[in-house]
């Protein structure tokens, strides 16, 4: 079974990734095993030393989680069941990357760019950053 990750950050273009996958599943590739991620960036250490360690797990899993809801939700009416997963980092390409490796993933299917002019450019860098990193296909949606 081909394990697909889907890297989604809630802007607007997570819909269409999640749209063009489906479109290549009912274009012929056989049903994969879909992973959703959502990178989410650590709070300062100022904030960290003020917030315990389980309400910032808490509070960034449930930002995780709105973020990937859309195109889980997307996905699910398809009839697929996507595994949602969220991780914090600061460097969210490379740990978009090491998440591919350790979960045996075969394609990376992500936007080309990300929410707002500036985090735009800061997202479109991620999306050529794994591009770049990892050692399986990437595919990038506009």
């Amino acid at each position: 079974m081909t394990r697909i990750l889907l890297p989604i950050d809630g802007s607007p273009v997570s819909r269409r990734v999640a749209d063009a996958l489906l479109a290549r599943i009912d274009a012929g590739l056989t049903a994969p095993e879909i992973h959703l991620i959502n990178i989410q960036r650590p709070v300062s250490q100022d904030v960290g030393q003020f917030v315990n360690h389980e309400a910032l797990r808490d509070f960034h899993r449930d930002e995780g989680l709105k973020a990937l809801a859309e195109a889980r939700a997307v996905l699910e009416a398809a009839g697929h069941a996507p595994i949602p997963h969220v991780v914090v980092d600061d460097q969210p390409a490379a740990a978009i990357v090491r998440f591919a490796g350790e979960q045996a993933i075969d394609e990376i299917v992500m936007g080309s760019h990300g929410r707002g002019a500036v985090a735009a450019m800061l997202l479109g860098s991620v999306a050529r950053e794994v591009s770049r990193l990892a050692g399986i296909p990437v595919t990038l949606v506009k």
